[in-house]
């Protein structure tokens, strides 16, 4: 059930719009530069961040079939095969490496 709001535009008579779109008429004021949000900053580029730091990454990534641990890099721009059953771990896109169905990954710690 959409709920709605009168908005009174200039030289027009009033209409009924609903609330959610009254969030793009809405004016954020004030924004904190200095402490700025998590999700603000994943969404800015590597080096317009606050601190600068890379979206890319190493993971561990299991094996589904014989469980084996391979390391792998996120942006792999190859295909990266099982050590042991020669199983397709990832493939390359054009920025993150795809995992294969059924694969399970950990992210490293630096």
């Amino acid at each position: 059930m959409l709920a709605f709001t009168r908005i009174h535009f200039r030289n027009q008579d009033t209409q009924q719009v609903p609330r959610n779109v009254l969030h793009f008429f809405s004016v954020q004021l004030a924004r904190d530069l200095v402490h700025p949000s998590l999700e603000d900053e994943k969404k800015k580029h590597k080096k317009k961040r606050l601190v600068q730091s890379p979206n890319s990454y190493f993971m561990d990534v299991k094996c589904p079939g014989c469980y084996k641990i391979t390391t792998v890099f996120s942006h792999a721009q190859t295909v990266v095969l099982c050590v042991g059953c020669s199983t397709v771990l990832c493939q390359p896109t054009g920025g993150k490496a795809r995992l294969t169905e059924g694969c399970s990954f950990r992210r490293k710690q630096h």
